[in-house]
């Protein structure tokens, strides 16, 4: 049973990293356009993505994860500190998570104020966790 909640977990992550890399870059294409068509239609794609792909994937990768903690015990939780520092950065991840999910509010409102540069920065920082997470789950440091 392990195995197969390993698994989810793994595709779901990958949903919700997919997501995580893509709305940012819907983002740099919305703050760069002008035309009323494009606006709506990149209004419309980053909805979608947020609440039909990248938020499902996140809430199951939760899941999955916290199912496959579960089963290890807590006496294994405890001594598996490589995972503590997962979780941060899964933390961490959420926060991102939900700050975009603003970020779909505020272009749907026509409010952004911020530049196609931003977001390309915006859009590099999932990497960073990504790196550190996989390195994490692997080496198990």
């Amino acid at each position: 049973m392990y195995l197969w909640l390993k698994s989810l977990h793994i595709i779901s992550m990958v949903t919700w990293f997919a997501g995580l890399f893509y709305l940012p870059r819907l983002f740099v294409y919305h703050a760069q356009s002008a035309d009323e068509l494009s606006i709506e239609r990149f209004k419309v794609m980053e909805r979608k993505l947020y609440r039909g792909i990248t938020t499902p994937g996140g809430v199951l990768t939760l899941i999955f994860g916290a199912s496959m903690i579960w089963m290890l015990g807590y006496e294994n939780f405890c001594a598996a500190h490589w995972l503590h520092y997962k979780l941060l950065l899964v933390a961490v991840l959420v926060v991102y998570h939900v700050y975009l999910g603003r970020l779909v509010g505020v272009f749907a409102q026509d409010s952004n104020s911020r530049s196609h540069v931003f977001y390309r920065w915006l859009n590099e920082f999932p990497v960073l966790i990504l790196v550190g997470a996989v390195v994490l789950a692997v080496i198990k440091p």
